[in-house]
């Protein structure tokens, strides 16, 4: 199921746990309080995940529009590094695990582990877990399945294995991926799925990947100034194992400015993916935005502009708008278009960590949605 069979416990987890770097801030002498921030006293969970060693349980709504409402619980655990005498802010393990489940029967179990490996020059992830996922198959584009879309389950068990290599001194990075998973398609009684190969109902696929990523950003979480890009190209070969051979390039980039130092950040996000080979139905890429379903809008090839404008109104709370728009394209279908935008809510929940935490309301073509969002909504 490509990076699909593990993306549901890969999203919750991957939110909850987040990815962080170099932020320089330090603790004053002032007596620490277990949920409280030495500077000014506000609700603060960095002292207890940092220096306690503090394993985080996470319970969270579930509101992707796709599967319906629901709830999750993950925990996470982090692992601090051995003091060097360095005053750099040196980002912990963390290991995690979770489940969920949704109001039309999707649920979910996963685990993962996301390694910062000598002084930040190693980022290592891995991730395992089982989905079983009621979804609507809309097809590619403009055409029938657009407005009577086939709807069917899809039951994977997957895991990931994912390194990548600091070159030098640099904010530059590469690295590669193994990604396994093995599905089972079952279409509902009246969506028998006649558009779809027989062969794609029972899949093993298994693939590496290449990544090539610079970043600099001044904390991964929720960053306020930096420049990210990442471009990965993962393959499915027969050799390793897999059913069918084909590809998937996924690459994005992000970018925050800060208008006003500490008070307005202004992120821009533009994504392309692209599908190539014999790749099977769930496979294609699809439009991800807030406020529009998960696999809605698929295509071979698909392009998403957005922003996102944060206003500080104090050191701990702000509120955010932001706007989207994302296109498909194919060869022979005409593709589909959705616009998103919304607004929502921050709270700095860990100083030290520069880690927000909020809630987003958001619009689409068809629906509003609800998310609650860890860190950053455009996390990878």
């Amino acid at each position: 199921m490509r990076k699909r069979g593990v993306r549901w416990f890969i999203l919750i987890i991957g939110l909850l746990l987040g990815i962080i770097t170099d932020s320089t801030a330090q603790e004053s002498e002032k007596p620490v309080k277990l949920f409280k921030d030495t500077l000014d006293g506000a609700f603060d969970i960095s002292h207890y995940l940092l220096n306690l060693h503090g394993f985080l349980p996470v319970p969270t709504i579930i509101t992707e529009p796709a599967v319906g409402y629901g709830g999750a619980l993950a925990g996470a655990f982090f692992i601090a590094k051995k003091e060097t005498g360095r005053k750099k802010f040196r980002m912990p393990d963390v290991v995690g695990a979770g489940g969920g489940y949704t109001q039309n029967k999707t649920w979910f179990i996963g685990a993962g582990y996301f390694g910062f490996w000598k002084d930040d020059h190693i980022r290592y992830r891995g991730v395992l877990g089982y989905a079983d996922v009621n979804l609507k198959y809309y097809g590619k584009g403009i055409d029938f399945l657009d407005k009577n879309p086939a709807e069917f389950s899809i039951g994977a068990f997957g895991f990931m294995q994912q390194a990548i290599f600091r070159i030098g001194e640099s904010r530059f990075m590469l690295g590669g991926k193994y990604i396994y998973s093995k599905t089972k398609v079952t279409a509902f009684e009246d969506s028998k799925l006649p558009w779809v190969d027989p062969r794609e109902f029972n899949l093993t696929n298994s693939g590496i990947g290449v990544i090539g990523e610079y970043e600099n950003f001044d904390n991964i979480f929720s960053p306020n100034k930096g420049f990210r890009i990442n471009i990965t190209y993962n393959q499915y070969l027969d050799f390793l194992g897999s059913d069918r051979n084909f590809g998937r390039l996924n690459s994005f980039a992000y970018y925050y400015l800060p208008l006003i130092t500490n008070k307005w950040i202004s992120g821009f996000r533009l994504e392309f993916q692209m599908a190539t080979g014999d790749t099977p139905f769930y496979a294609y890429p699809f439009l991800i935005q807030r406020g529009v379903p998960a696999m809605r809008y698929q295509g071979k090839y698909t392009m998403v502009a957005e922003t996102e404008q944060l206003v500080m109104l104090t050191r701990r709370w702000g509120v955010v708008g932001f706007a989207g728009y994302g296109k498909t394209f194919n060869e022979e279908i005409k593709g589909g278009s959705a616009w998103n935008a919304g607004i929502g809510f921050r709270y700095l929940m860990a100083r030290i960590f520069g880690l927000r935490m909020g809630l987003d309301v958001a619009r689409g073509p068809e629906e509003w949605a609800v998310y609650v969002v860890f860190g950053n909504a455009w996390f990878r």
